[in-house]
């Protein structure tokens, strides 16, 4: 029988909680965050949705037409986000030509690594990233100003909806994956949890205080 992505939310609950709830997340709800370390992560987290976006375009590649839709809506809304950082760096007044730091550079590979994976797999990942960060910004809502306007975007229901249909997918894609996919995909979901938790904590880091 196929594995289901909320069967892998529920088989790895304690993996999914860290990598949903974390210091930095209640920081910015509470307003405790360090400017420094908030600052640092949004630069790095543009540098994260750069690669990301030419994850999407990889698995838009490998997807059967019938998911274009989906996948083409949120290549058109990763555009209008890559912008939206840039007004954020130049109101910041924070260079965005930095280099990555381990965290993010970690998790870059592992999307490139993706390519060459079969669909079930790609489609999982996919969904398991925009899910974790989804849930995770809702979670810690409501937030205070300045970071309210970061919960309102990533915690949103619209994008939350946008979640449920990669969720859909990817659950059609794993109906047919052979049992070897479905480990795979399974594997890719968990290192997804490991390294959001990473990429959260890497806020905290020397020097970023």
């Amino acid at each position: 029988m196929a594995v289901t992505c909320d069967q892998l939310i529920a088989r790895h609950a304690m993996a999914w909680e860290e990598a949903i709830q974390h210091p930095f997340l209640e920081g910015c709800r509470t307003g405790t965050i360090a400017h420094g370390q908030f600052e640092t992560w949004l630069v790095q987290d543009y540098l994260f949705v750069v690669e990301f976006t030419r994850f999407a375009a990889r698995v838009l590649t490998a997807a059967p037409v019938a998911h274009f839709d989906v996948l083409l809506n949120g290549l058109t809304t990763l555009r209008d986000e890559l912008s939206w950082f840039r007004t954020q760096a130049i109101a910041r007044s924070l260079r965005l030509d930095v280099p990555r730091q381990e965290s993010c550079a970690q998790y870059c590979r592992f999307m490139e690594r993706l390519a060459q994976a079969p669909y079930p797999v790609q489609a999982t990942a996919f969904w398991g990233i925009e899910a974790v960060y989804n849930h995770a910004w809702r979670c810690a809502s409501p937030m205070v100003a300045p970071y309210d306007e970061f919960a309102r975007r990533w915690g949103s229901a619209e994008f939350g909806a946008y979640v449920e249909h990669l969720r859909r997918q990817a659950d059609e894609a794993l109906g047919t994956a052979t049992s070897l996919e479905q480990a795979q995909a399974e594997a890719a979901f968990l290192e997804v949890l490991a390294l959001e938790a990473h990429f959260w904590q890497m806020a905290f880091s020397r020097g970023n205080s």
